[in-house]
């Protein structure tokens, strides 16, 4: 059995995340919780196994007894259980994933945000995140690339629309289940809210411009950066590399540019068998300026007779690890 993963990506930071890739529980340099099998999160629901977590949570697989089903609890860590702003980030990811509800975005089952151990109870999802499967097997094909595509610019276009940004699209936060799911909405706000930030904010390597460098753009991070990160892991899906590549240490770098080369450089070449249509809508999706970018509707648009016209639409097989038809 394999779950969804967050984490960081290739140049970027590890974020936050909602599941992690694999069981194994290695020694972490944040404060845990050590649950064992069968440890009770709350009355009713039973820790299964570790699944890694971040600076800010960490994430258990669990047996809820009400759902009777499996479910993932990702819990504030245990030196943040008295910090006001944590719970607070913790409330609104609750709130957001209240109001939420999409087929292609991971669903919320409820959460406990008093006691001694604050957690959100999100859905399980089986299988490989993205960046595991471009890891494992490189570059997607365009008979699995161009349904992905489809299907996650569709949540987009539904968060945009009831008022909220991601801020964190990358491969690590896209599970390849049936139908695949965009997941951990750690760091997600309403569009207000976003417009509103004054610090970077996001995985470095998928992080729009204005996301990068609020001050330069002021008043402007909303749809369109999510709209930017979704171009940044097509992109590296489409060629097995991300659209910006840097050098080792650019993350510690003091230099806006070293460190977010897509503040001034131009992606590279997206050298893969997809169709020219589909790079020309990826260039379009990574435009420097955010007035310059299509909105998700109309990246829809653009795929949706790219899919149309592939001859078989493969299903990824979780359990078999390879595309099934």
């Amino acid at each position: 059995m394999a779950w969804a993963r967050g984490g960081g990506g290739p140049d970027g930071r590890a974020s936050d995340t909602a599941v992690a890739e694999a069981p194994a529980r290695a020694k972490s340099r944040y404060a845990c919780w050590d649950l064992e099998e069968g440890a009770p999160v709350v009355e009713g629901r039973y820790a299964l196994a570790s699944l890694g977590g971040g600076s800010r949570y960490e994430v258990y697989l669990a047996w809820d007894e009400r759902l009777f089903a499996l479910v993932v609890a990702k819990l504030l860590r245990p030196d943040l259980v008295a910090d006001e702003r944590a719970l607070g980030e913790l409330r609104r990811e609750a709130a957001i994933l209240r109001r939420l509800g999409h087929p292609a975005l991971v669903r919320s089952f409820g959460e406990v945000l008093d006691g001694p151990r604050p957690h959100l109870v999100l859905e399980h999802v089986e299988g490989p995140s993205l960046l595991r499967l471009i890891r494992r097997h490189g570059a997607l094909a365009p008979e699995q690339l161009l349904p992905l595509a489809l299907q996650l610019v569709s949540v987009l276009h539904y968060m945009s629309r009831e008022g909220v940004v991601h801020l964190d699209v990358k491969p690590a936060n896209v599970v390849m289940g049936v139908p695949p799911r965009l997941i951990d909405l750690s760091i997600a706000r309403p569009l207000e809210s976003a417009a509103r930030l004054r610090g970077a904010i996001g995985t470095d390597a998928y992080m729009a411009p204005e996301q990068c460098d609020p001050a330069a753009w002021s008043g402007l991070i909303g749809a369109a950066a999510d709209v930017w990160a979704l171009g940044a892991t097509l992109h590296h899906a489409a060629a097995g590399e991300v659209p910006f590549p840097r050098g080792p240490g650019a993350r510690d770098s003091a230099d806006p540019v070293v460190r977010f080369p897509q503040l001034a450089s131009a992606p590279a070449p997206l050298r893969s068998p997809v169709a020219a249509a589909f790079a020309e809508i990826v260039r379009r999706m990574l435009a420097r300026d955010p007035r310059d970018r299509p909105t998700a509707a109309q990246v829809a648009a653009e795929l949706e007779p790219l899919v149309a016209a592939v001859p078989a639409r493969p299903r990824f097989s979780p359990r078999r690890g390879r595309l099934a038809f």
